[in-house]
């Protein structure tokens, strides 16, 4: 299968707070993905990604199967092939029973958008699923490259790495903060994890099946695992953290820098930069 080249971390940010100016900084310090978080609300908020850099990838993380119609999210994807070349990344996913009325049979949803998006031209090469259970790990395995995992860790990798086999690209989200203080970390942590994650049941399933107890759930989170779910510390406790899940299977990882109230990421993003192995 044709690959679309993302490199070994890329950032994450939800798409009201990306800019050309942000995207050119990501690409000079050597990351090779911006994946544009929250079903881009904004539909032109790529295309300007990409119009302001030169090689970086640029994915969407993800396009809700619920919110937006196949055929829509083809022409999007064609419109942005012809103008940029293989540097468009279309990720997909069914979205959380929580934020959907018409939610149902999740698995049969999926492969019918996967179904449309063929009829509508678009490759499977160029589109990856959000998937977390081994059901849609093994459905991205087969009609997709690869799968974009997000509020996992680097034992969620390891299966999912198990589930997709080889020749498949796995390339979860990780959030981080960069601070050596464990208070201080927390305190930017928790309301970002807890808020809404915590209380999805996509998510809250998925850490059970990878170990964790109700009450590690409840309450805000244990402080383990609000440290598993973003790892702190100086750049190079950070960095070797998301190389965790190089270690565990991921060919990429999709790096989210928390920072309170929602302050620049580019100081923790530069910080990193000098630590990763790209």
């Amino acid at each position: 299968m044709t690959k679309i080249d993302i490199g070994r971390y890329g950032i994450w940010r939800r798409w009201s707070g990306l800019t050309p100016e942000l995207a050119r900084e990501v690409e000079a310090l050597g990351y090779g993905a911006i994946w544009v978080g929250g079903s881009p609300g904004d539909p032109d908020v790529v295309d300007r990604l990409l119009a302001a850099t030169e090689r970086i990838t640029v994915a969407t993380g993800i396009v809700n199967m619920w919110a937006t119609p196949a055929e829509e999210a083809a022409a999007s994807y064609r419109s942005l092939r012809d103008a940029h070349g293989d540097r468009f990344l279309l990720g997909v996913g069914i979205g959380h029973r929580e934020a959907t009325q018409e939610y149902r049979a999740p698995y049969e949803v999926i492969v019918d958008y996967l179904d449309r998006l063929d009829a509508a031209g678009v490759p499977e090469y160029g589109r990856v699923l959000a998937a977390l259970g081994p059901k849609v790990l093994r459905l991205a395995a087969e009609r997709t490259m690869g799968a974009h995992p997000y509020l996992v860790t680097p034992e969620h990798t390891r299966r999912a790495r198990l589930e997709l086999g080889g020749g498949r690209l796995l390339a979860p989200e990780q959030k981080v903060v960069v601070d050596a203080d464990p208070e201080r970390a927390r305190a930017v942590a928790r309301p970002q994890v807890e808020n809404p994650y915590l209380h999805l049941r996509n998510y809250t399933a998925n850490l059970e099946r990878l170990g964790w107890a109700e009450e590690d759930i409840a309450d805000g989170g244990s402080d383990a695992l609000i440290d598993a779910l973003a790892p702190h510390g100086d750049a190079a406790a950070v960095a070797a953290a998301l190389a965790a899940h190089h270690d565990a299977g991921a060919d990429h990882v999709a790096v989210q820098v928390l920072t309170e109230n929602d302050a620049d990421p580019l100081p923790g993003l530069r910080a990193l930069a000098a630590e990763l192995a790209f």
